[in-house]
């Protein structure tokens, strides 16, 4: 292996597609996929089996209980561990999706997620998804994507993956309220980086996004 590492940067709002694209993307290249996002889940996770009472859960109490998450290398891709244990539904419990955009405003917790991510790309060919990935985790990324869509679309595509069928009007005007919420809690940390390239998703398929961006990344690696 080279020293110099491949690292490409997804950024966007939140269901605006960055996870499940990088991971295809991942697969494409056979490099790694590390979701940022399941790093913030993993610590809400694992400060939600101490207590739900957000109002006791301090920035320090968070780092103090992901203490018990790790990194586990997979083919494509990282795999956070609760002690040593995948706990992939626990993170992705209404529990932890309420929480969790509190947990990631929290600065020392956004620092130790970012350790945890440069970390993982010091031995591998990395994509990394998330929040300020381009402008704080790989400001020097070799390329960096920002994904966008409107929002009822983002509402939509969210409701069919956790459907699995078509949503009516009524829940994608309900999700979609969610997700303008979302997006004003998440505005400090959806920053776009200034050489990052913007795709808008909104009409796009997702093997079109994909395309897109393999293309950008060979030309930029040959």
């Amino acid at each position: 292996m080279s020293n110099q590492k491949m690292a490409i940067a997804i950024d966007g709002p939140a269901a605006s597609g960055k996870s499940s694209t990088a991971k295809a993307i991942a697969r494409e290249l056979k490099i790694h996929h590390v979701d940022s996002g399941a790093l913030y889940r993993a610590a809400t996770a694992a400060r939600a089996r101490i207590d739900s009472n957000l109002d006791e859960w301090t920035e320090d109490s968070v780092l103090d209980a992901a203490k018990i998450v790790s990194l586990s290398p997979t083919e494509t891709g990282f795999t956070p561990l609760l002690d040593g244990q995948n706990a992939e539904s626990e993170m992705r419990s209404e529990a932890v999706t309420s929480r969790v955009s509190r947990v990631a405003k929290m600065p020392g917790v956004r620092d130790w997620v970012n350790a945890q991510v440069r970390k993982a790309a010091e031995d591998f060919d990395v994509i990394v998804d998330g929040r300020d990935i381009g402008t704080v985790v790989f400001p020097n990324a070799s390329l960096k994507v920002y994904l966008v869509a409107n929002a009822g679309e983002r509402a939509r595509r969210r409701l069919i993956e956790r459907l699995h069928r078509e949503p009516t009007d009524d829940e994608i005007a309900e999700e979609t309220g969610k997700i303008v919420l979302r997006d004003e809690m998440d505005a400090a940390q959806s920053v776009r980086a200034q050489d990052a390239v913007v795709i808008d998703t909104t009409h796009l398929t997702q093997a079109d996004q994909i395309a897109r961006i393999i293309e950008l990344a060979r030309k930029q690696h040959g």
